[in-house]
């Protein structure tokens, strides 16, 4: 039942009570139960976000948990109620909250007075104005269209197929001979959909001539929409595998209303819900349900992730536009970009004489041979060492004075105190490196100590009999060099703390977060002062401060799992890592009551959600590399360090981003370099910002990263020069 009743000896203030009312059985059914509240009672506020709704057919009330995950709600349903008495109940509450608001009775209020208090959703829309249509297209040069449009490029649409928004716009097509988008001319920008195939969605460009191209909007289009160029920029691959690279210059009317419709559009392909129903988390009384549709505030978050745009507070120096088109090296800030085209830009340069004399031997490799491949890369602090998991054997390299790797060492056929090999699937080091953490696939239930020293595993922590291991963190970021003995752990739906002192299995009872849905956790870690960000392969990500509790910030997934997350060590700023992008987050709470507070200790308020950025490669660029699928990105990291640089790779590929440029709103200043092997997993080296170390499938080597490349086609030619290195160690692990 749900009531709303007055605040004894509290003026001008109500409370809605949901009391539970037993049916014969209930009352022994209850005993069984968690949680044994009859009565749950909310203080009437316009915090609460109340609405009203339909479920199912009945009538439902629904507003925020205040007490809970910033995305959890309550919806309570009131079967068999007429519209009349929910209408009543409804103006009651806002009677209620006027009440509250003003310090005074509602009872000669208007409706119009209780406008303010009635729930919205905070989407805006794009002032559009018609823009003429030119007929005849313009085409540069002597072309055609059958060389100038790919086959693969042009489709046979369903002819049930529906237009859902179109806008006039110049087209470009990527041309990597002469590294210029050449200008199609005038079409008309559509986004369709075919009326018999739900949540499927095509970008189509069509003139008088009929159909130019059509491609399915998905997850792998590596789209770009440019505020400061009006443009839409993606990349298309062709069933041969073969990338190509478009744009579409709008109008500046139009490029929001575009960009909103995308957005739609590409969350619905992802998740195969619609994007404009609302369903909040359910509670019939306190039995929660997860939510499978976005909210509205979501959808603001989903939106602004395709956006262009500076962070806050960052320092505005007065040489922005030197900086723009210098590389990550301050001291080579001399180099010009070529001329893209009127509407375009790109980071493409010819290479100076200083590139072009560059001696590929300065990168100092070890190739391991052996029929495993290399698969992990772990950085120490404490001898300069690094370690690269190999099969069931750990290699042991040492970081030499000259900038490079050289073999130490190896540790050989891992295996259990019962003798019992394995190949792990994640290792951490651990108390000042004297320790590593091992993860054995087999018993996801346990975690495996080796004593770095004596090279060997020396006991089993059994963690839980029931709660598997998926993923580890340090219990702070930098506790790998000090003596602090737990660690924190994560499994599909939970998180929890290990101590491996305590006796018996290894969690600590009172440090232990379980949802009841099915969260897919896919990541953790940590900040300085053990801050914690979880995230998930649905795509959203929780801050805590502590374990054990609710998470103070809940981000909502913009549909691509995430395959690893860093955070600074401040907390300020958290990198997650897709496929195809990575997400930067600013975490700063910039306006309400907790103002200059971290999302790790408050909760955003609704009107100053954090905007998230996505780091993705350049259409072009992916058109040269192929398809992309990065390693999870890290930031530089050492006590007193400040961050500013982010490494990831994809392929034979190491990508790094100016992070300082980043945060000014240059989403794509970073710098590349091409291996003849795949990369398996990059890192700063521990308190450094310029030297990276790499883990190829069958070499470790380092590379200063001023010696990463702007961008331009040697960039992407093979490095045949590796094959012939003479330093090469045989020393198999």
């Amino acid at each position: 039942m749900a009531t709303i009743r007055r605040v004894p000896n509290l003026e001008h203030n109500f409370q809605l009570v949901i009391t539970r009312v037993y049916e014969e059985g209930d009352q022994e059914l209850l005993e069984d139960e968690d949680e044994t509240d009859e009565e749950r009672v909310f203080l009437v506020s316009q915090e609460l976000e109340f609405r009203t709704g339909e479920s199912d057919g009945e009538p439902t009330l629904v507003w925020r948990d205040l007490d809970g995950d910033v995305d959890e709600f309550f919806e309570f349903v009131a079967p068999g109620t007429n519209e009349p008495t929910r209408a009543f109940f409804e103006t009651c509450m806002y009677r209620a909250m006027y009440e509250r608001k003003y310090k005074k009775s509602a009872d000669n209020t208007r409706d119009t007075d209780f406008e303010e208090f009635i729930w919205r959703p905070s989407v805006g829309k794009a002032k559009v104005t018609p823009r003429c249509k030119v007929t005849s297209p313009p085409v540069s040069g002597p072309r055609t269209e059958d060389n100038i449009f790919p086959a693969h490029a042009k489709k046979t649409l369903d002819p049930s197929t529906e237009s859902l928004i179109s806008y006039e716009a110049e087209l470009y097509m990527w041309d990597p001979k002469t590294e210029h988008f050449h200008n199609q001319g005038i079409v008309m920008a559509n986004i369709m959909r075919p009326k018999n195939t739900p949540f499927q969605y095509w970008l189509t460009a069509e003139n008088d001539t009929g159909l130019l191209l059509a491609h399915q909007i998905t997850q792998d289009m590596n789209q770009r929409f440019s505020h400061k160029m009006f443009t839409l920029t993606w990349n298309h691959q062709a069933d041969d595998g073969s990338q190509s690279s478009w744009l579409f210059h709008f109008a500046e009317e139009h490029l929001a209303a575009f960009l909103q419709k995308f957005s739609e559009c590409l969350w619905e392909t992802l998740h195969h819900s619609s994007w404009a129903k609302l369903k909040v988390r359910s509670f019939h009384f306190n039995f929660l349900r997860a939510p499978h549709s976005i909210k509205a505030d979501e959808q603001n978050y989903a939106v602004s992730a395709n956006e262009d745009v500076e962070m806050r507070d960052v320092e505005n120096d007065e040489n922005d536009e030197e900086e723009v088109l210098s590389e990550l090296d301050p001291d080579e800030g001399s180099y010009q970009p070529k001329y893209m085209g009127p509407y375009y830009s790109a980071l493409i340069t010819e290479p100076s004489d200083e590139e072009e004399d560059y001696d590929e031997e300065q990168d100092i490799s070890t190739k391991i041979p052996g029929s495993d491949r290399n698969s992990q890369l772990t950085v120490g602090y404490k001898g300069d060492r690094s370690y690269v998991v190999r099969g069931n054997n750990i290699g042991v390299f040492n970081h030499s004075v000259e900038n490079g790797v050289k073999f130490y060492g190896s540790i050989t056929k891992l295996a259990t105190p019962k003798g019992k090999k394995f190949k792990p699937k994640h290792v951490m080091l651990h108390d000042q490196d004297t320790k590593m953490v091992l993860m054995n696939p087999s018993e996801p239930h346990s975690l495996f100590s080796m004593d770095i020293e004596r090279g060997k595993i020396v006991e089993e922590w059994k963690v839980h009999d029931d709660i598997m291991v998926d993923h580890i963190a340090p219990d702070n970021k930098f506790a790998q060099t000090t003596r602090e003995q737990t660690l924190v752990g994560v499994s599909h739906n939970s998180l929890f703390r290990i101590d491996p002192r305590v006796s018996g299995n290894k969690m600590v009872e009172n440090e232990y977060k379980q949802y009841v849905s099915k969260n897919k956790f896919s990541g953790v870690t940590t900040t300085a002062n053990g801050r914690l960000a979880v995230a998930s392969e649905k795509g959203d990500i929780r801050l805590f401060d502590s374990i054990g509790k609710n998470a103070k910030t809940a981000l909502p997934p913009l549909g691509d799992p995430i395959i690893g997350i860093d955070v600074t060590a401040d907390g300020r700023y958290i990198v997650a890592t897709t496929r195809t992008y990575l997400l930067l987050i600013d975490t700063l709470i910039g306006e309400g009551r907790y103002q200059g507070s971290l999302g790790f200790d408050r909760s955003f308020p609704a009107t100053a959600k954090p905007m998230p950025r996505r780091l993705q490669l350049r259409t072009e660029h992916v058109a040269y590399m192929g398809s992309i699928s990065f390693t999870p990105a890290k930031f530089n990291q050492g006590p007193g360090k400040e961050e500013n640089a982010i490494v990831t790779s994809s392929g034979q590929f190491i990508i790094a981003w100016d992070f300082k440029k980043v945060k000014k709103g240059y989403l794509d200043r970073y710098e590349i370099k091409k291996y003849e092997d795949h990369v398996v997993q990059d890192n700063f080296k521990f308190g450094d910002d310029k030297e990276i170390i790499v883990a190829l499938d069958n070499n470790v080597l380092a590379v200063n990263k001023k010696n990463l490349k702007k961008l331009n086609r040697h960039s992407f030619a093979p490095e045949g020069s590796l094959g012939s290195r003479s330093n090469i160690v045989n020393a198999p692990y």
